[in-house]
């Protein structure tokens, strides 16, 4: 079987992390979170994991050839041979520039980047509009998912709160940064014949029905 290495591309508030988690099932991917992995190699005391520590202790960035270099030797192992989904990285084109070398280093290459579109407005009314209770953080929507009654929650009756990064403000400034650093790499994608666009304004269902059956053509296309 061809292995599927693919990159999950759009804006905050696109549902990357949902389709995400539904790839995972459908094709078994490992599911790359550079958060998570840097956390482990910080636990597991490994070169790279002690030198994004000195970083991370002094509330540093971690440099892109640390990030690069844990992705590198995580992708290495068992799990990882029948392909990878990474969400959330690369942001910026320089760490695309770096994984797509440390990929070739690695006798792989990807698959394809899956853009889920989503217009700033409604990343705005998605991400704003979203509540969660106190006590549990059970989620709701003023729009789309009403509790029964005003600012309470139906499961244990707490009241409602909206997060901070939620805010209006807050969530404007996340798409100003990702417009400005992240969304040029649907170009550079594209140039390379990797960008596969899906309409994020369609249901979770809809965008996940979509995104499965281009990745089995993919394959197959691929097997071929």
């Amino acid at each position: 079987m061809s292995e599927l290495n693919v990159i999950l591309l759009g804006p905050p508030g696109a549902g990357k992390g949902t389709q995400a988690e539904r790839l995972q099932d459908d094709f078994h991917l490992l599911h790359v979170s550079t958060g998570n992995m840097l956390r482990a190699a910080v636990e597991e005391g490994t070169e790279l994991g002690r030198r994004a520590k000195e970083y991370m202790d002094r509330g540093e960035l971690v440099p892109d050839d640390v990030i690069i270099g844990v992705i590198t030797d995580r992708l290495q192992e068992e799990d990882a041979q029948d392909g990878f989904l990474l969400d959330g990285f690369p942001r910026t084109r320089p760490q695309a520039e770096a994984l797509e070398t440390a990929l070739k280093d690695l006798g792989r290459s990807l698959t394809a980047t899956l853009l889920i579109d989503v217009p700033d407005d409604v990343v705005v009314r998605r991400l704003s509009g979203r509540r969660v209770c106190q006590k549990a953080g059970h989620p709701y929507h003023v729009d789309t998912n009403r509790p029964k009654h005003d600012n309470v929650c139906d499961i244990d009756g707490s009241r409602l709160i909206q997060r901070d990064d939620d805010r209006e403000e807050t969530v404007r400034k996340r798409l100003q940064v990702y417009n400005e650093q992240t969304a040029p790499l649907i170009d550079f994608y594209d140039e390379r014949g990797l960008l596969k666009r899906f309409d994020g304004t369609r249901t979770p269902t809809e965008v996940h029905d979509h995104i499965r059956a281009t990745l089995a053509t993919l394959r197959l296309e691929d097997e071929i």
